[in-house]
């Protein structure tokens, strides 16, 4: 076998190589693109949780409130519970940094730093030479003590990074300016930490408790518990405990990391697919090569099988072609990839546009064993691709392909196949996600693919026959047509990887489209007002930047201003191994006016909080429309209660659609959000002027208020009119898909690829044909004719069966995968002048390869050809 491969299939390999490049080519970037993808939110992903170790250390539990802050008698309380063997108080801050031209965010993380290396040693503060009040350590005694200094901050790397003015000035220099409320308070650069990850700053907890204002809260308390105790035993025995208060969370090690990775699975996952889609493309374009292939060398198959070599070995022998072909490919594929990781890692860092990853700079790691992985995906798609022709070839009929009559033997096609394909991809577009997965629905688009291309010559000769009586006196074309006909199997093969490619490029067209338009719509309904002043970008940081209610009403008395609208927003953990959720509180005068409702408001029962949620919260925490979201209740428990007291009772009076918050929304109104806390601080004001034209001067007014409370605060402001807003958000969506995008004119060029490779070789192969149609009279022009409506043929049926296939696969990405992954519904929308420009471009760029390759195969030589046969 082996040395038939060498002296039979080689020499193929050898004499074709655009041909077989091509596929060799298609293989190579699709394992290239899947295999980045993988790199990039690996490396990603690691570095996450590698910073979010360094920062929570080696705390068996974390104790946090499910909203705002802890009392500090927590700490007391937790840290002489038996089985404890060290609690960790911690203040997490988020906050900015003010700069002469930017406001980065920096997380400052006050820890006890007596106790902090036995529990978190990366923040561990370690004093540089120039700290004060005291030199180094190593000369002075007393630094070790500036550790426990007012004012005094440790930075790490990231953090160093975004301040290089600070770090290379002097030491009196070396002063941040950052933010708490509408307020700027100042603290000394005094050294650094080892925790990895975004910009990040440490201080003793008692420094930042002054800095901030916060004395007596805490964020969390990390707990070691003695050798042998059980974290979730001893978890499960103090939330049993009838003194354990409600609205306190107790959790195991490691919930930040599963958070983030929950999160981000479904658009990894998604991402990886698409990155797939491309090699799935290679497939098929390793298809039409070898089918091509196959159907030139039937003659030497057939030969070869009455020297005695069997069905088998021929199957073995083009298969072992389609291996050869996909390691060449994945071979190629692997060090391209890694090129690419690499590439975007160190120019975009881990964030792919899903913002999941965003300030991270991972650095590049391979592994082998994923290397591995994927270079047997390029291997097993390409032997995947060529199955059928391997099929074919071990079934050829070996007299009548010998005597070249094989092609004459009728191939019947039947439509059952390709329906039963399709019916089993539109059943499993009912089932469930698995895990956060759409699992069932990935493989339904690949259920929808395999029909539409299996039908394809029962499409190609339907279609064909209906057409050729009405050319019955058009020679050219009737000729062409009727060849097409006859050649079914050899034109489904050709245009396979067309119609692979081109129905992913409109389903993901579609998709895009659908989701862009949605996302305008509701930026219309959430956008009323003619001025926008937020507070924090972040919700983590919505509880240390904010607006004082004495500021909102001065705000609302303003020149200008008509009316304006307040909103609070909440951090609010109900699941551990999920990240919080936003509680936005404000005036609801009108849910269905105010709000994006998927469905009219139901009627609020008495005793009762009427919410209303997000998507994401029906499909994450079961916080269905016309029920009482019990997990909710937890976070308003009194804090100086036991949890026996009761709690109280939100109804869910409706659903709405939001596309700017993937772990969930809750709505509530603020007289009902008044009367279950104190808090009455404001993140975002909402401005109707008199005349929208003078937003600027209403800008101005504002931030000389605020400068009015302390002197530098109105550059802390930050305003946004709608139509800003509106493109701001629509720039970050464009890029978010801006890798879909390229991947998906990946597919289509590979697609194309497989199209001029397999009319080429068709073409070229026909020599013979040509140089009789010459000697009966037909002229180079008309032969060109010929082949180029051969050309337009195979393409407008390929184009129409892509673009079909593609908008039902288009359905199930906005209808089914799009809602499981990401937990919110869109309008589908059509734009059809794009499809029509892919479908168009392909059609094009079909006919003018078949005529280029046309005028080569039509030369004077074709007619010396025809003497082979005479």
């Amino acid at each position: 076998m082996w040395a038939l491969l060498k002296i039979f299939s080689w020499q193929e390999l050898r004499h074709h190589p655009w041909r077989n490049g091509a596929a060799v080519l298609a293989v190579a970037l699709g394992v290239a693109l899947a295999f980045s993808v993988h790199l990039i939110n690996a490396n990603a992903l690691a570095e996450f949780s590698q910073a979010a170790r360094s920062v929570n250390g080696k705390a068996d539990l974390q104790v946090r409130a499910l909203q705002g802050s802890l009392d500090e008698s927590m700490y007391r309380k937790l840290a002489h519970t038996p089985g404890v063997a060290l609690a960790l108080p911690v203040l997490d801050i988020q906050s900015y940094v003010l700069l002469s031209d930017s406001k980065p965010a920096i997380r400052v993380v006050g820890v006890d730093v007596l106790k902090v290396f036995d529990i978190a040693p990366a923040l561990m503060p370690q004093p540089s030479p120039n700290a004060k009040p005291a030199d180094s350590m190593a000369n002075n005694p007393r630094a070790r003590w500036s550790i426990l200094a007012p004012g005094q901050i440790f930075l790490n790397t990231a953090a160093q990074a975004l301040l290089p003015q600070h770090l290379h000035a002097s030491p009196q220099a070396q002063q941040l300016t950052l933010q708490n409320g509408q307020a700027l308070v100042f603290a000394h650069v005094a050294g650094r930490v080892q925790a990895s990850g975004p910009a990040l700053g440490v201080m003793d907890i008692g420094a930042a408790q002054e800095l901030f204002a916060m004395q007596g809260q805490l964020s969390q308390i990390g707990l070691k518990l003695n050798p042998g105790m059980d974290p979730t035993v001893f978890a499960r025995t103090l939330q049993q405990s009838a003194d354990w208060p409600a609205h306190l969370s107790i959790t195991e090690d490691g919930d930040a990391q599963s958070q983030i990775s929950n999160l981000s699975r479904a658009y990894r996952v998604n991402l990886a697919v698409l990155a797939m889609i491309a090699l799935f493309t290679g497939a098929f374009l390793v298809f039409s090569v070898l089918s091509l292939s196959v159907a030139k060398r039937a003659q030497q198959f057939a030969l070869l099988g009455v020297l005695g070599l069997s069905a088998q070995s021929r199957l073995r022998l083009v298969l072992a072609e389609s291996l050869l072909l996909g390691a060449l490919g994945s071979t190629i594929g692997i060090g391209l990839g890694t090129a690419l990781a690499a590439l975007a890692l160190h120019l975009l860092g881990g964030d792919l546009g899903g913002g999941f990853f965003s300030g991270a700079a991972p650095v590049l790691h391979l592994q082998a064993s994923s290397a591995m992985l994927y270079g047997l995906l390029g291997v097993g798609a390409a032997v995947l691709g060529g199955w059928w022709p391997a099929r074919t070839a071990s079934k050829l009929p070996l007299a009548q392909t010998l005597k070249g009559l094989g092609h004459l033997l009728k191939n019947t096609h039947s439509a059952w196949l390709s329906l039963s394909f399709l019916v089993i991809g539109a059943l499993l577009t009912q089932m469930p996600a698995v895990w956060g997965i759409a699992l069932a629905a990935y493989i339904s688009v690949a259920m929808l693919l395999f029909g539409g291309i299996t039908g394809l010559p029962w499409l190609i000769e339907t279609t064909l026959a209906w057409a050729s009586p009405k050319l019955a006196h058009r020679t050219l074309a009737l000729l062409a047509l009727e060849r097409a006909r006859r050649q079914g199997d050899t034109v489904s093969s050709a245009v396979s990887s067309v119609v692979a490619s081109l129905s992913l490029a409109v389903a993901l067209t579609v998709m895009v489209a659908s989701f862009r338009d949605s996302v305008t719509q509701w930026l219309d309904a959430v956008l009323p007002a003619d001025l926008y002043l937020r507070s924090a970008r972040s919700l983590s940081s919505s509880n240390m930047v904010y607006f004082t209610p004495e500021f909102v009403k001065q705000a609302g008395k303003l020149e200008g201003v008509r009316t304006l609208q307040a909103q609070r927003q909440v951090s609010v953990l109900l699941q551990p191994n999920l990240p919080a959720v936003s509680l936005m509180v404000r005036e609801l005068r009108d849910p269905v006016r105010e709000l994006p409702l998927l469905a009219p408001p139901l009627p609020v029962p008495k005793g009762t909080y009427g919410i209303y949620v997000s998507e994401a919260l029906v499909d994450l925490h079961h916080a269905k429309p016309g029920t009482y979201f019990e997990t909710f209740g937890r976070a308003f428990s009194a804090r100086d209660r036991p949890s026996a007291v009761s709690e109280p009772r939100f109804f869910v009076a409706g659903v709405w659609r939001d596309y700017a918050r993937q772990t969930g929304a809750i709505v509530m109104d603020q007289r009902d959000y008044a009367n279950l806390s104190d808090d009455r601080l404001i993140n975002d004001l909402a401005f109707w002027l008199d005349t929208p034209q003078d937003a600027a001067r209403v800008e101005a007014n504002l931030r000389t208020l605020a400068n009015t409370e302390q002197a530098g605060a109105g550059q802390l402001l930050e305003f946004g009119t709608s139509t800003e807003i509106r493109a701001v958000s629509l720039g970050i969506f464009d890029r978010s898909f801006a890798v879909t995008y390229w991947l998906q004119g990946v597919a289509i060029v590979i697609g194309l690829f497989g199209v001029a490779a397999s009319f080429s070789a068709q073409v070229l192969s026909r020599r013979k044909e040509f140089g009789l149609l010459t000697h009966l009279g037909l002229t180079r022009r008309q032969i060109l004719s010929l082949v180029a409506i051969e050309g337009a043929t195979w393409t407008t049926l390929g184009a129409v069966a892509g673009l079909g296939l593609g908008l039902l696969v288009a359905l199930v990405l906005v209808h089914v995968i799009n809602p499981q992954s990401f937990h919110w519904t869109m309008d589908l929308s059509l734009p059809w002048w794009r499809l029509l420009a892919l479908a168009l471009a392909v059609v094009v760029s079909g006919t003018v390869t078949a005529w280029l390759a046309g005028r080569a195969a039509a030369s004077h030589d074709a007619v010396l050809a025809v003497k082979e046969d005479w």
